[in-house]
């Protein structure tokens, strides 16, 4: 699917059938390197690739998975976005490191509330 702005495509090594990547036209290595509405088009693309499990091919979910940069387990040198079909025992999940807790202390969740305001955060959506 080429579109103006974006192209999505089959993944070469999917983790589910029907595995797509959406790349943005305008290449960036960094999701901050994107222009805002070239963002919009990538997850434009990926709400209609999404709406697909409800056309009869079986899947029962959707993940978006965005690596920004090789910390995040970005492989490659631009930005995409993966369009990940689910499947209930799949397999496919999140693996969390030794360390993390189920329900995060009071304290650390605090310090987390401490950059609110620089991430342009509301206190209280609502």
């Amino acid at each position: 699917m080429r579109d103006a702005g974006r192209t999505a495509f089959m993944e070469i090594q999917p983790l589910n059938v029907c595995h797509v990547l959406v790349v943005p036209d305008d290449q960036a290595a960094y999701l901050t390197d994107l222009p805002e509405d070239a963002g919009a088009r990538v997850f434009r693309t990926a709400q209609k690739v999404a709406a697909l499990h409800d056309s009869g091919l079986g899947w029962e979910g959707v993940n978006l998975f965005l690596a920004d940069g090789e910390a995040a387990g970005r492989q490659g040198l631009h930005l995409h976005l993966h369009v990940i079909p689910r499947f209930d025992g799949d397999g496919f999940g999140l693996t969390f490191g030794p360390d993390y807790t189920v329900g995060s202390n009071r304290e650390e969740l605090k310090s987390g509330r401490a950059y609110q305001g620089t991430l342009g955060l509301d206190r209280n959506p609502s």
